[in-house]
């Protein structure tokens, strides 16, 4: 058995080769806030109690690096990854209406089982995007 129950997940990855085109899809569109940006290597934001983590493959599947002394483990993936981020309900439209108005295309909309709903996108590396309420996992919004 674990030590503890794990609590959330902090941080999650997803990797693009252009990281300006990706800072702006998550800073702008999305609006999460940046921080970090390290050229040609990452982009960071804050994404409510976690993190979403943007690298450039190219570079850390390729190049080792250390923080305090310490290896950071080289990674990288190729092909589309996918992110769900949460918002109730009641804002989905809103949601769709300003990714119309930015110019993203929705993908697919899912109504699930449980009740909640997502809207599906693509990021500008071919990520797919579902903003979605937290119903659909049983979760409160």
């Amino acid at each position: 058995m674990p030590p503890t129950t794990i609590a959330r997940v902090l941080e999650t990855s997803l990797y693009a080769e252009d990281l300006r085109a990706a800072d702006h899809f998550y800073g702008t569109v999305l609006g999460l806030e940046r921080i970090a940006f390290v050229e040609g290597r990452h982009v960071f934001f804050k994404c409510g109690a976690g993190v979403v983590l943007i690298f450039d493959p190219r570079t850390t599947a390729t190049q080792p690096t250390t923080v305090n002394g310490a290896p950071v483990p080289l990674h990288g993936a190729r092909g589309a990854g996918h992110i769900a981020l949460a918002v109730a309900d009641a804002e989905l439209p809103a949601w769709r209406m300003h990714l119309r108005t930015n110019g993203i295309a929705i993908e697919s909309e899912v109504t699930w089982p449980r009740g909640g709903r997502s809207l599906y996108m693509r990021d500008p590396a071919g990520n797919s995007v579902e903003i979605a309420s937290p119903t659909l996992w049983g979760f409160q919004e």
